[in-house]
Parts: structure tokens; sequence; C-alpha cells
């Protein structure tokens, strides 16, 4: 049985946009879609009304809402399967508890709550960062072209090989389901110490460190694209902050993919401050990948 592609949706602008975005991506993929509404619906209204005076107001909201995201995704992709759900739970438990079957979970970037576009709403971080699949969030004002794309180009923040190849290969895969190249982009620094020497030596180190960041690009693809002969593969590196680095790459893709390693044992949230900084304020959608860390 091949697991759906998972989004939630609350009848935002913002959710609209990832039930568009999710659609794309499942007719990319042959996926099916599966929607999820939170719906507290029982907590508040009580059985007897239900019983009383028939379905409560937020029971017929939920149905509504998730019959109207369906028919906005049957329009844009018709073949589609869509299945739908309005669970008696909050956002983030609802989806997390979704996300444990699905090939991919989308999320807007923020939620009717009002807040702001420029910060990411607290489900939507919540459930980049404790999910069991891969999450997508919506960031920037990209159109939603998912094979096309504006970019014609996926990025991928390449981590230490020691942290996993969950990241890389989701990212070659969405590259070559696109049809678009690869951006392998890595940061390097120079330390102040080898700085702060002769002008020659200082440059030798910075193209030491510059020559070194391009070899751990091509040691963590050289599998993976081997497997996908079909993808072109950019090399990107860049001196400073990773975050800083990966924001800039943000402003010229279509998706932006990073890993984000989960510790057995550990239940708070597990992003490290790359894939943080980059949910905030990111140009484009985000994708977020979990690495397994190995056991202790």
């Amino acid at each position: 049985m091949e697991l759906p592609l998972v989004v939630g949706v609350d009848g935002s602008e913002s959710s609209l946009r990832a039930v568009d975005w999710a659609a794309d991506e499942a007719s990319l993929h042959g996926r099916g879609l599966h929607l999820v509404y939170a719906s507290k619906w029982e907590r508040y209204e009580g059985l007897a009304l239900a019983h009383g005076l028939g379905k409560p107001s937020e029971r017929v909201f939920a149905e509504n809402l998730v019959g109207s995201a369906t028919e906005r995704a049957h329009r844009r992709h018709p073949q589609l399967k869509i299945t739908a759900e309005t669970p008696a739970e909050d956002a983030a438990t609802a989806l997390l508890n979704a996300g444990r079957n699905a090939f991919l979970l989308v999320t807007g970037s923020h939620g009717r709550s009002g807040v702001t576009d420029l910060l990411l709403g607290s489900v939507s971080l919540t459930v980049a960062a404790r999910a069991d699949c891969p999450v997508v969030v919506l960031r920037g004002s990209h159109d939603n072209q998912i094979g096309a794309g504006m970019n014609r180009s996926v990025a991928l923040g390449v981590a230490d090989p020691a942290e996993g190849d969950a990241a890389v290969r989701f990212a070659v895969r969405e590259a070559a389901a696109r049809g678009v190249s690869l951006w392998a982009v890595r940061a390097w620094r120079l330390p102040a110490l080898e700085a702060g020497g002769h002008p020659l030596t200082a440059g030798d180190a910075a193209r030491h460190h510059e020559r070194t960041a391009a070899e751990r690009i091509e040691d963590a693809l050289r599998e993976v694209t081997a497997e996908h002969p079909g993808v072109t593969v950019h090399q990107q590196t860049g001196e400073g902050p990773a975050r800083r680095v990966l924001l800039n790459a943000s402003a010229t893709v279509d998706l932006m993919v990073v890993g984000a390693l989960r510790r057995p044992g550990y239940f708070g949230l597990q992003l490290g401050p790359v894939a943080h900084t980059l949910l905030h304020h990111s140009a484009c959608p985000v994708a977020v990948v979990p690495e397994r860390a190995p056991m202790p």
C-alpha cells in the first residue's frame, strides 16, 4: 500500500496554498492526497448538543471546510484519489498522528490565528520538528508550480555524512520527479586564528576550507546521484554561517531541502539552528527531512 501525501487545512489562505502545492506534489508522485482538519467540536459543544440538535456548528464547519478543499484539489487534478478526516484533536497532534503513515506532510506557514507571514506559526514549527516523515512548509510567495517552477531547481543544504543521507535522497528524488536541476550547497568558515596570519597564508587556508566543503558535497551525493543519472547537479560553496548561505540560496530555487537529526529518547523540538532559521525566513518552500541518529 502506497503511503498518501498529507496536508493540513484550516480555511486560511496559507492552507489553501498548501492544498494546491500538495495536490501538485501528489499528482507528480502518483500518490493519494489526505486532508486533515483538526476539530475539537466534541470537547467544546458536547455530546448532548450533538444528540439534541443534530450536528453542532463546528462539525458542520469542519465538513464544509474539508469538502471545499477536496473540490479545490479535484479541480486542479481530477484524477487524484482524495480522502479527508476531521479528528477531535489539536492541529499539531492530528498532523503528527497522520504523519506516522505518510509519504510527505505539507503545511502552510501559518493558520487562522492572524500571525504575520514573516514568522512561522507554532503548529507548522512543531510538526516540522517532530514528524516521522518529511515535512514541507510553504514559505515564500512562489506560485504553486511543482513541475516547472519559477527557477527550475531544487536546493539541498549538505550536512556532514555522519548525519545520514535521507535529505540527500529526498532532494535528488524531487529534482528527478520535477525534471529540474539540483543545487547542492554547503557553507564553510575560516577560523579567526587562520585568518589572522599573513595574507598569503590566510588565502591558502580559505582555499583549503572551500575545497574541503566541495569534497563533502561530492561524498554526500556520489552514491545517490548515481541512482538518478538524469539529474543535473551543481555544487555551491559559500563562506559564512550555514544559515546565511542557505537563506541566500532560497531566493533563487523552488524548494530548499535540509535534514533534521532525530535523537532517540528526546522529545523536544528536534530542529537544528539552520532548519529553524529557514522555516522562519526562507524565500521558498522548505522541506525538513528527518535523519535518524544512531542509537548510543
